[in-house]
């Protein structure tokens, strides 16, 4: 596929471009229909819920709010009447506005002006929910309700449909990860073109996962938080595995190979790997269907989908951008270097190499200090308290949070989140008494019963996201209504919130479980290992602790908000556990399966545990250490999203990236690796019969046999000779196999001779490298049952320009 891909990229580029563009078009036509389904069943709020929308079937549009505040006397004055009544009224006759209901004019509520009165508000009724409430008209509200502002009185706006027009432009969050990303990416590769491959990738896989997740919009139930999980997690998986395959051609690009070759190469390894990969994510994310949220289910289609795109994007656009750049994958000095000296063989060295080597003389040590490093950031995760964001989480620069606090401050904190206690049998007036003399319970009103239902609104003392809210809510359905002897539920925003965390506490532990099974199962058929998927499942338990701590410690004790321009602490959204964990596991499988793949590679080999582990690591942590700073890049830059659900899994998943492959996957799990020994590939015999076999990566006894013992070997030899014929002496002669990997190396006799051992019939490359000014020569060689003779006749560098 990769080789058909590179040959026919004209056509593959077009298919491509086409699909997106198509797919575009029909979006951008017909538009977005996304939906948040909060589906709950066998919850009190759910009962409240249904039994309201039977005695009330006509659904109301979005109601938002107008509050204005005088600093010196009351907001009754006439002088403050003539500038808001007007503005009301403005508002009331916009196409799109329900209805207006103030305290002003005739029929005016008096309830809606502070004790102290100098604190009002008034209710917008849209004719749209607040989606689909166009952001024109919402903004032309608050700019007329700006405008009746002066000194000494100030107005403000809130509800979800202003929410929507003071978010930051769509797009802004991906822009500025994609050049964070760029940025990376030059400072990896060195050159412009390698550069702009992951990206172009990333932008086909996601834009199309973006478009097909709008669509889907229309005959599904799909969130409006998915399409910013999806560009999310799409930009971040879509970049790596471009990275991790572009990462391989451009080594084999380097030790002689062509391009194409070498293209195909990289797709049939590295490319494999990612195939894997991204099914681990896919399977991860499908694991939060078990928690049985409907409002999950979209989330999982959205992001699910842009993932399997972006893997698509790798394995089939990719190849063909590398056959439209050949070696300009390479840097220019790159480009000059293999011209003048040749292709050399692959040599670890520099940093990664130095980690690895102190890995193994100190594992102990360094697997102590990671351990100390992850309990202590996993410390605040016994503080997590699951809830739900309003606008009192907002920005305080932001209108929406300015007039939140003003409806605290005049009628209560609770004011902003009432409870609504649905009656469907029993004396409802002797039950709105009973709720009124409850510990905790600021107002009560009785609204007139419909249907034989009749609703109590309660307020309550305390914030919408306290703990002593909370409280209220069990004291009402537990104590409360069975004393009074009513069939009542308890229901409204509030209490949804916190039925919509319980049950997702409680999924919880089910939920972790079956991602963990899975991808221990998964490694275990990879690496035939028993400790090896073992150790993985403890450490993405430790990363997940540890990463809900940065967490629990940024948005709900709050260190940095301020400095991060993320509001107001409060409760962790209680869907983010199971996204966050889903996105985690499979990102870590990621790290795992790029990291151990190359360890289990040389195990086999040398069956020397620890040479493995430290080749293993001194060969990928580079590349792991480059995909996860993009990855950090991508996911931090959601804090300009304006959504404050995506920002905090932004940060979470920063964190949990950062410290799963700077801390994880390049100190400890090698450290331990290395105190286990041999331990770490164990596996009984009765099971290694029953397992199926999966190659994550094709192995190189494949193509050569004799390798493992299993076909004739052969030789080459001939002579190495200079310009004029003359013998060379000295002379480093190579042969590797396809995948760049080497069989055996010389050095040339004084007459030039050399020969060199082939294990089994197969096409080889043959390097030779010789002192200046002689020029490095690479060929490919075909090598049957019998020796095969070759000369090698290597040009002086006068020759080249």
């Amino acid at each position: 596929m990769a080789r058909w891909c590179y040959r026919h990229r004209l056509v593959v580029l077009l298919l491509w471009v086409g699909a997106l563009f198509g797919l575009g078009f029909s979006a951008s036509t017909a538009g977005t229909d996304y939906a948040n389904v909060f589906s709950l069943p066998d919850t009190d709020s759910k009962k409240a819920y249904d039994l309201m929308e039977k005695a009330f079937p006509a659904s109301a549009g979005d109601t938002d709010t107008v509050v204005w505040k005088v600093d010196e006397g009351s907001v009754r004055d006439e002088a403050v009447r003539s500038r808001i009544q007007p503005a009301l009224d403005e508002i009331a006759k916009m196409k799109g506005v329900g209805g207006v209901a103030g305290p002003y004019a005739g029929g005016g509520d008096a309830a809606r002006i502070s004790g102290d009165g100098r604190i009002a508000y008034a209710q917008i009724t849209f004719t749209e929910q607040a989606n689909a409430v166009p952001k024109e008209l919402v903004q032309d509200v608050v700019d007329t309700a700006h405008a009746a502002g002066r000194d000494g009185l100030e107005v403000e706006v809130g509800g979800q449909a202003v929410q929507r027009v003071q978010e930051p432009p769509t797009g802004l969050a991906e822009m500025v990860g994609l050049a964070a990303a760029a940025v990376v990416l030059f400072l990896a590769f060195g050159s412009l073109y390698a550069m702009l491959l992951p990206l172009a990738v990333a932008v086909f896989g996601v834009g199309m996962g973006l478009f097909s997740t709008q669509l889907l919009s229309h005959v599904t139930d799909i969130p409006d938080l998915a399409p910013l999980l999806s560009s999310l997690i799409g930009l971040g998986v879509g970049i790596d595995y471009a990275l991790f395959i572009v990462t391989r051609h451009r080594k084999g690009v380097l030790r002689g190979l062509d391009p194409e070759e070498s293209a195909v190469t990289a797709l049939n390894t590295s490319g494999r790997a990612v195939l894997f990969a991204g099914g681990t994510v896919c399977i991860a994310l499908a694991g939060m269907l078990v928690t049985d949220l409907r409002f999950l289910d979209g989330v999982v289609i959205g992001t699910s989908l842009t993932v399997v795109l972006s893997v698509l994007a790798a394995t089939t656009l990719l190849p063909a951008l590398l056959g439209f750049l050949g070696a300009r994958v390479l840097s220019r000095k790159q480009r000059r270097r293999l011209a003048a000296t040749g292709p050399e063989p692959e040599r670890t060295s520099g940093p990664a190499a130095r980690w690895s080597q102190g890995v193994q003389r100190r594992p102990r040590t360094i697997a102590a200090a990671a351990l100390v490093v992850m309990a202590v950031l996993a410390l605040p995760v016994l503080s997590l308290r699951l809830g739900a964001t309003d606008q009192g989480n907002d920005d305080a620069s932001t209108t929406t949070r300015k007039a939140y606090d003003l409806l605290a401050e005049g009628f209560g904190p609770g004011f902003n989140g009432p409870l609504q206690v649905v009656v469907d049998g029993g004396d409802a007036t002797a039950l709105a008494r009973s709720i009124e003399d409850t510990p905790g319970v600021a107002q009560v009103a009785a609204l007139p019963p419909a249907g034989g239902i009749t609703v109590i609104q309660v307020v309550p003392t305390t914030s919408p996201q306290s703990q002593e809210t909370d409280a209220l809510i069990d004291r009402l359905r537990d104590d409360v209504v069975p004393a009074a002897g009513a069939e009542a539920h308890v229901g409204g925003v509030t209490a949804v919130s916190k039925d919509f965390a319980t049950v997702t506490g409680d999924r919880l532990p089910l939920f972790i479980a079956t991602i963990i099974g899975l991808g221990f199962l998964l490694l275990l058929v990879a690496f035939r290992s028993l400790v090896v998927p073992l150790t993985a499942a403890v450490m993405n338990l430790v990363a997940a602790a540890a990463s809900f701590g940065v967490l629990v410690a940024v948005f709900q004790w709050g260190w940095g908000l301020d400095l991060l321009g993320l509001g107001k602490e409060g409760p962790i959204n209680a869907f983010l556990p199971v996204i966050m964990l889903s996105l985690l596991f499979g990102l870590s499988m990621d790290y795992q399966v790029f990291l151990v793949s190359r360890m289990h590679e040389e195990w086999v080999h040398t069956r020397d545990n620890a040479r493995a582990v430290r080749v293993g690591l001194a060969e990928t942590s580079r590349v792991i250490n480059s995909a996860a700073l993009i990855m950090v890049c991508v996911f931090l830059a959601f804090v300009l999203s304006g959504d404050s659900g995506a920002a905090m899994a932004g940060v979470g998943l920063a964190a949990a990236v950062a410290l799963d492959a700077f801390i994880l996957r390049t100190a400890l799990v090698p450290a331990a690796m290395h105190l286990l020994g041999d331990a770490n590939w164990w596996l009984p015999g009765w099971l290694e019969k029953r397992l199926p076999h999966l190659a994550v990566e094709p192995k190189e006894e494949a193509a050569h046999p004799a390798a493992a013992g299993g076909g004739p070997a052969s030789v080459v030899h001939g002579f190495v000779r200079g310009t004029g014929g003359q013998p060379v002496g000295g002379a480093t002669v190579a042969l590797a196999a396809p995948d760049g990997r080497e069989v055996d190396r010389v050095t040339s006799l004084a007459d030039g001779s050399y020969i060199l051992s082939v294990p089994a019939p197969g096409t080889y490359r043959l390097t030779t490298t010789a002192e200046p000014p002689l020029l490095g020569r690479t060929r490919q060689l075909t090598v049957a049952t019998e020796p095969l003779v070759h000369d090698v006749h290597l040009d002086e560098a006068a020759e080249v320009t």
